[in-house]
């Protein structure tokens, strides 16, 4: 009898996943698309987000039921290159790697980067990457044979959409079409939030980008904003109804005066 062919050896993992189970828990994938525009250096607005982001990073090493199914990746645009990949506080460059790279990481494995404000507001060509970064992370889970939950993007600025010569942008509007499958398709959830001094007609390009989640809040409570994605991320693994998260969205938008947003 001819010996047996051996077996072909498993597709690898995400280098951040080498030594990490990652088949114990279904996966939830969180991408944060932050501004980080010149515009957010003024009122200590940059300040606080780093100081939210560490904050943050804490309760999710905290957190027993998240630090072992979220995976957390990160976006940013705003200074020289305009948009900013990171893969924890490692910079990539303004493109991100396919599958097995990757920009997510596991959320007790995840250190934010010292973000600096600077440059202009290319929210729609980050948010197209953050879409795009989704959907190459699930289809390598799937290739896996892994399993995941609905994904969270989150996107947050405290101004207009701009062109490279820092111009208001009509161009996010391409996007629409295809956010609009996405929702019916259910491929992730987006969550559009404005932050700091409100604008007249800045709400609306949230609105237009994702009708059911977005807001403006006043001020930069960037810790109860993250707050919040860790509360939907907490209702996505239970199984939570839509009308779960209309209610913590909801909670965050009722916010007056920097408090926490309720469990």
């Amino acid at each position: 009898m001819p010996p047996s062919s051996p077996s072909p050896d498993p597709a690898p993992l995400p280098a951040p996943y080498t030594d990490f189970e990652f088949d114990v828990a279904q996966r939830l994938p969180l991408l944060l698309c932050l501004d980080t525009s010149s515009s957010l250096g003024k009122s200590g607005a940059i300040t606080a987000l780093n100081e939210a982001l560490a904050a943050w990073t804490q309760s999710l090493e905290d957190d027993l039921d998240l630090r072992g199914n979220v995976d957390v990746a990160l976006i940013t645009f705003g200074g020289s290159d305009g948009i900013a990949v990171w893969q924890g506080d490692t910079p990539l460059g303004p493109t991100a790697p396919q599958w097995p790279h990757t920009p997510f990481v596991p959320a007790h494995e995840f250190f934010p980067p010292r973000l600096t404000a600077d440059g202009v507001t290319l929210m729609d060509r980050a948010l197209r990457l953050s879409m795009e970064v989704v959907a190459d992370y699930k289809a390598g889970l799937r290739a896996e044979g892994l399993t995941y939950y609905r994904p969270q993007i989150c996107v947050v600025t405290d101004g207009y959409p701009s062109d490279e010569q820092g111009h208001f942008s009509y161009a996010y509007r391409a996007l629409l079409p295809e956010l609009r499958a996405a929702e019916q398709e259910r491929r992730f959830r987006l969550f559009a939030v404005g932050v700091g001094e409100r604008q007249s007609g800045a709400e609306s390009v949230l609105a237009e980008l994702a009708p059911d989640y977005h807001a403006w809040l006043d001020g930069f409570p960037f810790k109860e904003l993250l707050s919040a994605m860790s509360h939907s991320a907490r209702a996505t693994a239970e199984g939570a109804g839509e009308a779960e998260f209309q209610e913590i969205f909801a909670r965050l938008k009722r916010r007056r005066g920097g408090g926490q947003v309720p469990a």
